[in-house]
């Protein structure tokens, strides 16, 4: 059954059926349409613009102005940055822990926020905050999928989106876990490449990326709220 028309948007809605999510540190704007174009040509039109650069919000910018990109703002920790990505272009925001006013803001705009955990304590305030799909991060530095098993065990209802030293090799395994919603990398986005103008490449890794999991069917995307109404 499909969602109610007011229901609120999920973050799987957002990614329209796509697992990976390329997790890019850019701090060039200019490059960023190459960027975008090489995302788009490798069929994985999905970026995760990080605020780890002074140029975050302006490659935000940029990367947003395409209609063929859904792109998100990443390591966003403030309100403030939350007010700058959303004015910006961003579909979707993702922080790396779980700070309360930094969802609230989100859910006030009514744009779907993952925010980082790693602990049940944290997952049951995410809870809390009327959410149930959630970043786990760092992923791999807290003991990677055997820590998402047992986390999934005790908090069923909720999906994890892993982030943090996950690979292509590692990437199949997170994603075959029913509980992983999607996972967050940098491997086809890597700052070499991106430095190298290296966009063939980043194009071949998206694409690379696209056949390691099966799209999620739209029904589903619906069972997966990111911010209550």
């Amino acid at each position: 059954m499909n969602a109610p028309a007011d229901a609120p948007v999920s973050v799987t809605d957002v990614l329209g059926g796509h697992r990976i999510v390329p997790v890019v540190v850019l701090d060039d704007p200019a490059r960023a349409d190459d960027l975008g174009a090489a995302l788009v040509e490798g069929g994985l039109p999905v970026a995760e613009a990080t605020f780890r650069t002074p140029e975050a919000a302006a490659v935000l910018r940029r990367l947003s102005a395409r209609d063929d990109l859904v792109v998100g703002a990443g390591t966003v920790l403030t309100d403030r940055q939350v007010d700058q990505a959303l004015e910006a272009g961003a579909k979707f925001v993702v922080s790396p822990g779980l700070s309360p006013s930094v969802v609230r803001r989100c859910q006030e705009a009514g744009v779907p926020v993952v925010p980082g955990v790693a602990t049940p304590s944290e997952i049951m305030l995410a809870l809390d905050l009327g959410l149930d799909t959630v970043k786990f991060f760092p992923a791999e530095a807290n003991g990677g999928l055997p820590t998402i098993k047992a986390l999934a065990a005790a908090f069923p209802q909720v999906r994890f989106m892993p982030t943090g030293g996950i690979s292509a090799d590692s990437a199949p395994a997170y994603l075959a876990h029913p509980s992983v919603a999607a996972v967050g990398g940098s491997w086809m986005v890597a700052g070499d490449l991106l430095a190298a103008s290296r966009w063939d490449e980043v194009a071949a890794r998206c694409a690379a990326s696209t056949a390691l999991y099966d799209p999620v069917p739209e029904p589903a995307r619906h069972t997966l709220q990111g911010a209550p109404a």
